[in-house]
C-alpha cells in the first residue's frame, strides 16, 4: 500500500515527481469531498516537474479519492500513455491538447458537477454577481462542438480552442474544464466555477429580476484579488486539512 498523500513540498525528502504526486492525490481527495467526482469519470493532471512534454494524471476506472503512488499514469503530448500499470483514461485528449495549446498552463481538470451542467443547458452567461463569479470576471468560453465523450485528439483540440487564453471553459449538456497554474489553483477554480454557477441559478430561479452589478472596475479589483496564487494554496490547504478529517471518522 502507498504512503498517505502529503501536499506538494511537506517532506523535502521526496522527489519532484513523487511531490506531483502526492499533490495531485491530495487534490483527488478533495474533489471527491466536493462531490466534482461523478463515479469515476472525473480526472486531473498535471505537468511532470521538468518535462512539460509528459503529465500525470488520474488512471481510467478509479475515483477522484483513489489515486495512489503506484496507479497515477503518465501521458505525453499526443495522449499516450508512457508509464504506470493502471488504464490511460479515454479523455486523456483535453488535458494533451489544452497542454500542447498553452505552455503556461500546469494543471488540468475536467468534471460534471450537477450545478454546472445545468448551468451550461440554460445558455446563459456567466455573471460576476457573487464572489466566486467574480473569479471569472475575464469571462468563461463555452465548448459547444458535442455532448460526446472527448475520445478524439481532434475534439480535445476544439476544447483547447474553446477554452482560449482563459483559466475555464463551460462545456455545454456535458461539464466544465480548467486549466491553471498549479494542481492546488485548479482545485479551488473547480469548486468556485460550481459555487459561482450555483449561485446564479438559485438567483435567477427567484423570479425577480436580478440587482444591477457592480461597475467592471470594482468587479477586476476583486477579481485580482482573489486570484493571487497565494490565495489558492492556502485554501486547497484548508480543503485538504477538511478532507483529511473527514477521512479519519
Amino acid at each position: 500500500m502507498s504512503a498517505p498523500a502529503r501536499l506538494s513540498g511537506e517532506d523535502a525528502a521526496l522527489t519532484p515527481l513523487d511531490q506531483a504526486k502526492q499533490t495531485l492525490i491530495a487534490a483527488g481527495r478533495v474533489l471527491a469531498a466536493h462531490g466534482q467526482g461523478d463515479m469515476t469519470r472525473g480526472h486531473i493532471s498535471v505537468r511532470v516537474p521538468g518535462d512539460p512534454s509528459l503529465f500525470l494524471m488520474k488512471p481510467h476506472g478509479f475515483g477522484f479519492d483513489e489515486m495512489t503512488m503506484d496507479n497515477i499514469v503518465t501521458c505525453d503530448l499526443e495522449g499516450r500513455k508512457v508509464a504506470g500499470h493502471a488504464g490511460r483514461h479515454s479523455e486523456v485528449f483535453i488535458h494533451s491538447e489544452i497542454y500542447r495549446a498553452r505552455p503556461d498552463v500546469e494543471s488540468v481538470l475536467h468534471a460534471h458537477p450537477a450545478q454546472v451542467v445545468a448551468f451550461t443547458a440554460t445558455g446563459r452567461k456567466l455573471r460576476p454577481i457573487s464572489q466566486p463569479g467574480a473569479v471569472f470576471a475575464e469571462g468563461v468560453p463555452v465548448y459547444t462542438g458535442s455532448i460526446d465523450l472527448v475520445r478524439t485528439p481532434e475534439m480535445g483540440a476544439d476544447v483547447a480552442a474553446a477554452l482560449g487564453p482563459c483559466k475555464a471553459v463551460l462545456m455545454r449538456h456535458h461539464g466544465m474544464a480548467i486549466a491553471s497554474r498549479s494542481v492546488q489553483e485548479t482545485v479551488v477554480l473547480a469548486l468556485m466555477l460550481d459555487e459561482a454557477c450555483t449561485i446564479q441559478l438559485l438567483a435567477e430561479a427567484g423570479g425577480a429580476q436580478l440587482c444591477e452589478e457592480f461597475p467592471a472596475d470594482d468587479v477586476m479589483k476583486l477579481h485580482d484579488k482573489l486570484n493571487r496564487p497565494a490565495q489558492f494554496g492556502i485554501n486547497f490547504d484548508y480543503l485538504h486539512r477538511c478532507a483529511l478529517r473527514r477521512g479519519a471518522t
